[in-house]
């Protein structure tokens, strides 16, 4: 592995960017003044409702005026009623002419002709709450794709007519020279042109360990330059850059995911023209048994009247109430354990998952070098610590804050240096007590001409070697620390039947394969790129009624979790751009939850199925009994608001569960 030093800097964002409407009503959705009218219309519904109710109650003189009942509760249902009555002239439009908003819009429509007005706001104003439920719940953790973080700086320094002038990548042409400063994100893709320089690539590959690059190699935009000011002549222009075609690969991933089609609406299109036809006959077949028997006495009024009542009855209002609820509460339960769905359709997604791939840094693995041995040669094992802790103390390279952490928790004392001189990619040298002191990988000691023992570089662990005075000293082995439930998720992953379980990393080979084989997994790759992963995961879906799930934290995971059917995020110290693209986020960076999520999923659609089947059961009985004129409209809303209750308490209970 090699050794690099590295600055943290500050990323720079582009501005989210609106995405167009695409309701057909001119404005967006999800913006905020969307958002307030549509909490305040069933409000003032319900105030009209109740406050109609109570005048009728009371006998007020003047609300028993002809006509004023009716424009009193026209008022109350309009806030709830346009909206729908507007997605259902949409949907007629598009030939969809069977769907809930037909359906909603015809059964008011029945419960004004025949002047149960109460019963025409009620039916619009369940179904508004319903929906109203299911916005939120999505809404609390979703964005639109669109506004995907990008880390390419605004401005870079590029060189004009003998200086650098700042200007917008976007400006800069191939064969152009930028400077990009310590700390600094590469804006471009280009070829070096400084002898060798550090560079951390993990927005592109996910390496856990920063790389050093030589002169003539190529350098891709959105790495972070970490120890000296570097020039480099630009090869692609910016819309071509590795970054530019990871965030495309992100966008083309998502608009392959087709949007998840709610039960209601598939339920819809055979209930809506099934329920209206029944309407009809009601009206139209006594008429035909009057004809053939005369003894029959047919009255259309009657028979007008009660058809209208079978199809203001027939209304789904609890099925769809009952719905966004039962996934309202798993994404509540899901986010009291630290796991944040970003839509119903994505908890129930999880509940298929039978194949999951892992990334490995900062998924699996914690990102923090920790030492793991300390192998002291010709020197006690104090003093080798004591050494590397006088020349490491004041280095920001993860692995020499590694190594000063191992050494103070040792007890090791430091002692004066002088003549510090840190090496890009190497390590460094000083001088302690009057010798010369030589710290960093072998490749440096070999430079030295250092002799070091026999099978030392046979290893998959970092290296920090030593040496005194041109002998060796010693060594100290450094790795990523596996996550303390690492290996405890992939068990339950198993338990729960998911037993295509990989790990795909940016990594080297040989230590993903060796992490792979002490967590329990079959399946690993290494030194993969973002496209590289993508192409895994293509493979994995390829398989008959597949459901992959990728989890993930870096921004070159970014379209990864976005072509995976599930896409899972680390969001505690996960990128922004993994977040974004993901569609679910594990705030608490534990993998473990990955199998919590999915328990959390199944729990849910068995609650989702039990509310479907209680509420399409009632209705039945409903419909039945409203058919033979058993039934009332309001003992039909009274009926919808029970079922709607039970579905609320059935869905409630999740947050009560241990998983």
């Amino acid at each position: 592995m090699e050794r690099t030093y590295r600055h943290n800097a500050p990323v720079h964002a582009v501005p989210a960017v609106s995405s167009e409407c695409n309701h057909g009503c001119g404005c967006c959705e999800h913006s905020p003044a969307h958002r307030h009218s549509k909490n305040y219309r069933p409000a003032v519904s319900l105030a009209l409702l109740a406050g109609g109710l109570l005048l009728s109650y009371a006998g007020t003189a003047w609300f028993a005026f002809p006509g004023v009942p009716f424009v009193w509760y026209l008022a109350a249902f309009l806030p709830v009623g346009i909206p729908v009555i507007r997605q259902a002239l949409q949907a007629i439009a598009k030939k969809d002419v069977f769907n809930e908003f037909t359906l909603m819009s015809v059964a008011s429509a029945g419960a004004f002709c025949i002047g149960e007005y109460p019963e025409a706001v009620a039916v619009m104003l369940f179904y508004t709450v319903g929906e109203l439920l299911q916005h939120r719940a999505v809404e609390r953790a979703s964005r639109n794709i669109g506004n995907l973080l990008d880390v390419r700086p605004e401005r870079t320094c590029v060189l004009r007519g003998g200086a650098y002038v700042s200007v917008s990548p976007q400006e800069v042409h191939p064969g152009e020279r930028i400077e990009i400063k310590p700390g600094g994100r590469v804006p471009l893709d280009g070829i070096l042109l400084e002898k060798q320089a550090a560079f951390d690539t993990s927005a592109l590959t996910g390496e856990s360990m920063p790389r050093t690059i030589s002169r003539n190699e190529e350098v891709l935009a959105g790495m972070l330059v970490c120890d000296r000011p570097v020039q480099v002549e630009v090869s692609r222009p910016y819309g071509q850059s590795a970054l530019a075609r990871i965030l495309a690969l992100v966008k083309e991933a998502a608009s392959r995911k087709a949007p998840a089609e709610l039960f209601i609406r598939r339920f819809a299109r055979i209930y809506t023209p099934v329920v209206i036809l029944l309407a009809v006959l009601i009206v139209c077949l006594p008429a035909v048994a009057a004809f053939f028997m005369p003894s029959f006495h047919y009255v259309f009024s009657d028979w007008l009247y009660r058809g209208l009542v079978f199809l203001v009855i027939s209304c789904p209002c609890a099925l769809v109430i009952s719905i966004p609820l039962g996934y309202f509460g798993g994404i509540g339960a899901a986010s009291r354990a630290g796991i944040l769905f970003k839509g119903g359709n994505y908890l129930d997604a999880i509940t298929r998952v039978d194949a999951v791939a892992f990334d490995k840094t900062g998924t699996l693995t914690t990102g923090r070098f920790e030492v793991t041995h300390c192998e002291p040669a010709g020197i006690p094992a104090a003093g080798l610590l004591a050494v590397l802790l006088s020349v490491e103390q004041k280095s920001t390279h993860p692995v020499a804050q590694a190594v000063v952490r191992y050494a103070r928790k040792e007890k090791a004392v430091a002692a004066e240096v002088s003549a510090v001189q840190e090496l890009a990619g190497h390590g460094v040298e000083a001088v302690m007590n009057g010798k010369r002191i030589v710290a960093g990988n072998l490749r440096l000691l070999a430079e030295r001409g250092i002799a070091v023992p026999a099978g030392t570089e046979h290893t998959t662990a970092t290296v920090v070697a030593c040496a005194v005075d041109g002998k060796y000293a010693g060594r100290l082995l450094l790795s990523d620390t596996v996550k303390e439930d690492a290996a405890p998720a992939i068990e339950r992953l198993k338990k729960l039947g998911v037993n295509d379980i990989r790990l795909l990393s940016g990594d080297k080979e040989e230590i993903v394969k060796k992490l792979a084989g002490k967590l329990g997994i079959a399946t690993a790759y290494g030194n993969l790129l973002p496209e590289d992963k993508a192409q895994r995961v293509e493979e994995m879906k390829a398989g008959p009624a597949r459901t992959v799930a990728f989890v993930g934290d870096g921004m070159n995971d970014a379209p990864v979790l976005a072509l995976s059917d599930v896409g899972i995020a680390m969001g505690g110290l996960g990128s922004e751009a993994a977040i974004e693209s993901a569609d679910v986020v594990i705030q608490t960076d534990q993998p473990s939850k990955v199998a919590e999520a999915i328990a959390i999923g199944r729990a849910t659609r068995r609650i989702v199925h039990q509310n479907i089947a209680g509420a399409i059961g009632m209705k039945a009985v409903i419909l039945l009994a409203g058919a033979l004129g058993y039934a009332s409209l309001w003992g039909a809303v009274f009926a919808d608001v029970g079922v709607a209750l039970l579905a609320v308490l059935n869905a409630i209970r999740i947050l009560y569960k241990k998983f």
